[in-house]
């Protein structure tokens, strides 16, 4: 992981018209959200055996996420590597009910080292974020 400063932390957005900025520019929320915090996520690469985001983190500071109008301030946005092995995994244990939930390999690494490429590449993200999110 590779934080990377910017403005954008410590400000405040309502949820829905942030979501509405972030889509055209290839934002997602994040799976992983709870009703007062969730993560941004921009996929900035798909690997043969990783994958690479740029994350907002935000926390809900008026409200639960889950309604229209809540209000979100935003962390710091960070770069996450994800390594994951490739084949199949020799420690997994199945059966016929815990298969339809965990089908993929466990992770080779779930912070990898994020090369210097993305973390070049995520700077540039995160200046057009700044320059769309923040006024003046």
């Amino acid at each position: 992981m590779v934080e990377i400063p910017s403005k954008v932390k410590g400000a405040h957005f309502n949820l829905y018209k942030l979501e509405q900025q972030l889509e055209p520019m290839g934002y997602m929320i994040g799976g992983n959200w709870d009703y007062d915090h969730g993560y941004f996520d921009y996929k900035m690469d798909a690997e043969n055996k990783g994958y690479h985001f740029l994350r907002i983190p935000f926390k809900a500071i008026d409200g639960q996420l889950d309604s229209r109008n809540c209000t979100v301030e935003c962390g710091n946005p960070f770069i996450l590597s994800h390594i994951y092995q490739i084949g199949l995994d020799d420690h997994a244990y199945t059966s016929n009910f815990t298969a339809s939930f965990d089908q993929f390999s466990e992770p080779v690494d779930k912070d990898g080292m994020v090369p210097d490429e993305y973390v070049v590449a995520g700077k540039a993200l995160v200046q057009e974020l700044e320059l769309n999110l923040l006024p003046d």
